[in-house]
């Protein structure tokens, strides 16, 4: 029994490349959400976020757009909805079969589906039709939130309108204070 055991756990070991996937905290002035980052499903969207997170580029933007039963996306625009200067656009990590479900993070992107920079978005329901089939590119999943989906769901209930050329805006601002590396991913 004790070398089954021991068998298990080696095969577990060595079959866990990486240990926890990275933790991070997103405050806003609704309340504060913590995310697991997918580091191993989705490294390219995940590193992305994270070198973003680390520069600041986070801190004092908004979630400028707010649809209930569906999403809530920010990370790119100050409070005046200007869109803050990003790095290239990385490659669309929709292949790798996780699913654009209620509290998983997805990178948003245009309609080039290698075209998403910061912005980011929080799925309040199950969205398969944003998954990857064969008609469609999909939007990649790259993180959960773990702790704070009452933030989230409190954010999609906001009152929004129209600003300008931007729809669905929430009428009070809804804030990114600060996103910040709570625990990195770690390589055994």
């Amino acid at each position: 029994m004790l070398k089954k055991a021991l068998f298990a756990t080696l095969i577990s070991m060595s079959l866990n490349v990486w240990a926890d996937n990275s933790i991070v905290e997103v405050k806003t002035n609704q309340g504060t959400v913590e995310i697991e980052l997918f580091n191993d499903k989705a490294p390219i969207s995940a590193k992305n976020f994270e070198e973003y997170a680390k520069a600041g580029f986070y801190n004092d933007t908004i979630f400028h757009r707010v649809i209930p039963g569906f999403m809530i996306q920010g990370g790119g625009m100050d409070i005046q909805l200007v869109e803050k200067q990003t790095r290239a656009p990385i490659q669309n990590e929709s292949y790798n079969g996780v699913k654009n479900t209620r509290g998983t993070l997805a990178m948003a992107r245009t309609n080039n589906p290698n075209s998403a920079t910061s912005q980011f978005f929080i799925n309040t329901a199950d969205n398969g039709f944003l998954n990857k089939s064969p008609m469609n590119a999909g939007y990649a999943v790259f993180g959960k939130v773990i702790k704070g989906m009452d933030v989230v769901d409190k954010i999609e209930k906001v009152s929004t309108g129209n600003e300008g050329m931007h729809q669905n805006v929430p009428e009070t601002p809804v804030v990114i204070q600060s996103v910040k590396i709570k625990a990195p991913a770690v390589k055994k």
